[in-house]
């Protein structure tokens, strides 16, 4: 298989095995690159690109405009806190703006579930979403996915739990989609107030004893509490949470095997797992944040490869 089965990376769920194979090859490629001293390949230099940003990020966005510039592509960087957004501008006529100026892919995050499949419909450009409300984030996964493979040699047949937030956690529902696809196993661990009900129709099992998911899997994706997304409490304190649900150096170290730590960032030291842990060397979080870059820039080389 030589191209992506999609025009857009709207969500892991639109994928196929095959197209994950190609993003995963394509990023071996460029991690190479990003590992020479000369760190740019010319491959979209007649391609522009537009990040546009409707929620705050900084991993993200840093990750997508460093991938495009090291494919060479000409890059605008949209903030809608500094934009007509403000005035009462749809969506669709924000993004035709910025289309009249010939660009030729949009990179979006957006509050709203589904923005981008809208967005999808009304206009010409490939769209990669850079994460919709809670629903999905797909290049996330994707990273995770290939950290995974490039730690323990490949995703099938491994044992992930996935801790924290699952309810308010887009991470959350790619990395199950991704992970499902490639033929890995899938726990989800947490408070039972932050695990959605549909939970076990994805084929994935809850465990609410953090020990015993811990000695089941081969690896743990901590995620934070995601506080910005709640308008109620879902557990008495963060102190109460963090004996029930956060990784310590210690509960690891009991553990009768090692096992791989990840997390997506942003890291709340001493609440989903403390600072041991984080800078150790079972963790692999900064390893996502290089992959970011080379998984990135081979999303974007795919899809570019599609623009007529």
């Amino acid at each position: 298989m030589s191209e992506l089965s999609v025009n857009h990376l709207l969500g892991i769920k639109y994928l196929n095995k095959d197209d994950i194979n190609l993003i995963f090859e394509t990023a071996d490629h460029f991690k190479e690159v990003i590992n020479r001293p000369i760190k740019k390949v010319p491959s979209l230099r007649d391609i522009t690109i537009a990040n546009l940003f409707f929620e705050n990020s900084t991993r993200t966005r840093l990750s997508f405009e460093l991938a495009e510039k090291r494919l060479s592509a000409d890059v605008i960087n949209f903030s809608a806190a500094s934009s007509s957004v403000n005035k009462g501008e749809t969506l669709v006529d924000t993004v035709n703006n910025i289309l009249s100026m010939k660009v030729d892919m949009v990179v979006m995050r957006h509050p709203n579930p589904g923005a981008g499949i809208f967005l999808s419909k009304h206009i010409e450009a490939n769209i990669i979403n850079a994460g919709d409300g809670a629903h999905e984030h797909p290049t996330q996964a994707l990273l995770d996915s290939y950290s995974i493979r490039e730690r323990l040699g490949e995703v099938g047949g491994k044992k992930v739990v996935i801790v924290g937030d699952i309810l308010h956690s887009r991470v959350a529902l790619s990395n199950i989609f991704a992970l499902k696809l490639q033929g890995a196993e899938v726990k989800v661990c947490g408070p039972k107030t932050l695990i959605p009900k549909y939970i076990e129709k994805l084929g994935v099992k809850f465990e609410s004893d953090l020990r015993k998911a811990l000695e089941w899997c081969d690896v743990a994706n901590m995620l934070r509490v995601q506080n910005e997304r709640m308008e109620i409490s879902y557990f008495p304190s963060n102190r109460e949470y963090t004996q029930q649900f956060g990784v310590n150096k210690k509960m690891l170290d009991r553990l009768n095997k090692e096992i791989v730590i990840m997390h997506p960032g942003p890291i709340n030291r001493g609440v989903e797992i403390t600072s041991d842990v984080a800078d150790s060397n079972q963790a692999i979080i900064l390893d996502q944040v290089q992959n970011g870059v080379a998984v990135r820039m081979a999303v974007i080389y795919l899809l570019a490869s599609k623009i007529k």
